[in-house]
């Protein structure tokens, strides 16, 4: 009865938000893209490069880039959220690495190899590095049999398993506190969320390791991370002489709150009570915020669509930056990592110092996910600082320096993103992939989460743009509007 009376009431609001005068509309253009993260980027110049340049870009916020975001700290450029070009050195060249390359940004090899000389008990210091290896080895070990389960469901087209799942298949699922660590290490530091919901199918092997290489790469340049974003958008944008975006078809600190779809066209309603008409639109949202009621669909999604945008999980990933009046930890080749095992799975685990990165700056970096992360969101930034100090000086000694600076970015909690990057959970098969990339209508969707194989990545955000914008242009162009989505098991 309240669906009935809701859906009457949005019906009375879609009757006098069309009526003539009620709102100022802007000229018609044939795409509204919603967002201007690297996906919405991609998707715009796609259309644009294929001869659909009547579009409208619509963002949220006052700068394009979306997750990737620079910010100062302590007089450092250092980056909020994504932060490394991952899948490098192999044989397809990753897009991503190119543009960072004729960018010629900053970036440094991230070196992972010396674990076993940089770990640390709860209390009492570095464990010996023999034990270290052996639960390092052991990891490793125990990784490779649940790529091997992967591979073998896979091939015979069994139901998906989670990551966890496999390793009791091994008898062994790590419990002490240097096992639970190395475990976090290898797989909530990569997917931001733990084995026991990981679909181990889609995540093991990863295409990003298999086809562009396994190397991975620390960008910290001060024109930051975005510069990938801009050099997208302004191939297609037009700038002033300064190289500043002045394209009208940009239009920032526009939230959009209601899509209106029917076979005729689009209509988006902003938060500041803009309307704009389009043909198509093609939204960019993350999955979390497609996942809350910040944009509201009219009329309504499909069932069978509003289901596969539940079913998928959106991480949380938090890079804590803490700066130090001097450094007070081990330094050199070897070094630039080091793993805290504590009883409580994840609490503060992995440690960066970067001291490559920016020389002379005593910058510490601790990565916290998940539970941890929304729980650091909700406190103190000083409660986050006396935690992270307790864990150095049970590492370290009780003489440490305390930090004079800290920074913890809070996505979960910004409405405009809800998380940080998407993690194929247990449960959902290529076929509710599918139905997540699938348009509904004139209402197209690309991000990250929609990337065929390279969900949760930067690269995956750029090629899902083009994925999705050559789905639209097939249907623009050709009249070809039908999305095939293969049938579950197959």
């Amino acid at each position: 009865m309240n669906r009935i009376v809701i859906v009457a009431l949005l019906a009375a609001m879609v009757v006098h938000f069309s009526s003539p005068g009620a709102m100022a509309v802007e000229h018609n253009p044939t795409v509204i893209v919603v967002g201007a993260g690297m996906s919405g980027i991609s998707a715009a110049k796609t259309l644009s490069d294929a001869g659909i340049k009547d579009i409208l870009i619509l963002e949220a916020t006052n700068r394009i880039g979306g997750r990737i975001h620079k910010t100062n700290f302590a007089g450092l450029s250092v980056e909020m959220g994504a932060n490394w070009v991952e899948g490098v050195g192999g044989d397809q060249m990753n897009p991503i690495w190119e543009m960072v390359n004729k960018l010629q940004l900053k970036t440094f090899y991230s070196d992972y190899d010396n674990l076993s000389s940089n770990t640390y008990k709860q209390v009492g210091g570095a464990y010996p590095e023999s034990v270290a290896k052996a639960s390092l080895d052991f990891a490793e070990e125990l990784a490779e049999f649940s790529s091997n389960i992967s591979t073998s469901l896979s091939a015979h087209r069994q139901e998906d398993i989670s990551i966890l799942a496999s390793q009791r298949l091994k008898n062994h699922v790590p419990s002490t506190p240097i096992e639970m660590a190395i475990d976090y290490y290898t797989y909530d530091y990569e997917f931001a969320e733990p084995p026991r919901v990981t679909s181990l199918q889609n995540t093991e092997p990863l295409p990003t390791f298999e086809n562009f290489g396994e190397d991975l790469y620390f960008v910290a340049d001060s024109r930051g991370y975005e510069s990938v974003v801009y050099y997208v958008a302004k191939q297609f944008l037009s700038t002033d002489k300064a190289g500043v975006i002045t394209d009208p078809r940009l239009k920032l600190n526009k939230v959009v709150t209601e899509i209106r779809h029917s076979p005729s066209g689009v209509i988006v309603k902003t938060e500041d009570g803009s309307v704009y008409r389009a043909g198509y639109v093609m939204v960019s949202a993350s999955i979390g915020v497609l996942q809350t009621n910040l944009i509201n669909f009219q009329p309504d999604l499909p069932p069978w669509k509003v289901l596969a945008i539940y079913q998928f999980d959106m991480g949380v990933y938090t890079k804590i930056f803490l700066k130090f009046p001097y450094k007070f930890w081990p330094s050199g080749n070897g070094t630039e990592f080091f793993l805290y095992a504590h009883e409580k799975r994840g609490y503060y685990t992995i440690w960066q110092q970067l001291e490559t990165e920016y020389p002379g700056a005593n910058v510490l970096l601790v990565t916290v996910t998940d539970d941890e992360s929304r729980r650091i969101e909700q406190q103190p930034d000083s409660e986050t600082k006396a935690e992270a100090m307790e864990v150095l000086r049970s590492m370290f000694g009780k003489n440490i320096p305390e930090a004079t600076d800290i920074l913890v970015p809070k996505w979960w909690s910004n409405r405009f993103y809800k998380g940080t990057f998407s993690n194929w959970p247990i449960g959902v098969s290529r076929y509710e992939y599918d139905q997540i990339r699938a348009p509904v209508g004139r209402v197209y969707f690309t991000g990250e989460h929609t990337s065929e194989h390279y969900n949760g990545y930067v690269h995956g955000a750029y090629l899902a743009g083009i994925d999705s914008a050559n789905m639209m242009i097939s249907c623009v162009k050709k009249r070809k509007c039908r999305f095939h989505i293969k049938a579950k098991g197959t």
